[in-house]
């Protein structure tokens, strides 16, 4: 799949990346993103809810009346749950909601993923951006050059750039993102990639190196 690169001004450089077929080519399996968009939900619950039970609500322990002879009902004490205050019966207690998966799942729905993308021609590349200072403006002026300032989009950097980085914070709509740690979840919550030249060329390279 050939992509050509663009400019910050949103023209074309002559230049293009050929993006690996099985990585961005392949038949998307929609289960594999629903497993891994759930994990990674489920990894972000904090999972701290708690209530007492009736060993930790304050109240005496002694007994309210006698077992028999009352007409009435058995009863405890009065941190019993049927009272106000009383304990609560199977109340929530703090747990993690995370749970397993293979690496090759996780894998295939991240490919499946970028597929979408990819089929849907919501991947733009765009040459290396270069900034001597942090500058908003600037990054905002550069994602209407390629049309998709209304849309939520990714930016994929192939590593550390603090000036790109801080003038990517103060855009709600852009989330940045090295490409060592894109996930499946951020991927599909994202209308548009946009990757640099560098970041869509290491593709290419990670896939012939396998080969």
């Amino acid at each position: 799949m050939k992509v050509e690169v663009l400019n910050t001004k949103g023209k074309a450089t002559g230049r293009s990346v050929e993006l690996p077929e099985e990585i961005f080519g392949t038949e998307p399996n929609n289960h594999v993103i629903y497993l891994a968009v759930k994990q990674y939900l489920a990894a972000q619950r904090q999972g701290t809810h708690k209530v007492k039970t009736r060993a930790e609500v304050q109240g005496a322990s002694r007994k309210l009346h006698k077992q028999k002879g009352t007409g009435g009902s058995r009863k405890g004490n009065i941190r019993n749950p049927l009272y106000k205050g009383g304990g609560t019966i199977f109340g929530p207690k703090p747990h993690l909601y995370d749970f397993k998966l293979n690496r090759k799942v996780k894998d295939l729905a991240k490919i499946s993923a970028l597929s979408y993308k990819a089929k849907e021609h919501a991947i733009f590349i765009v040459e290396d951006i270069t900034m001597d200072s942090p500058k908003t403006k600037t990054f905002v002026d550069i994602l209407g050059n390629l049309n998709v300032a209304d849309k939520k989009a990714m930016y994929i950097m192939p590593e550390n750039n603090t000036n790109v980085e801080l003038s990517i914070r103060n855009v709600p709509s852009v989330l940045g993102m090295l490409l060592s740690d894109i996930n499946t979840y951020d991927i599909v919550n994202s209308e548009v990639l946009i990757l640099t030249e560098s970041a869509a060329k290491i593709f290419s390279e990670e896939e012939k190196a396998e080969a």
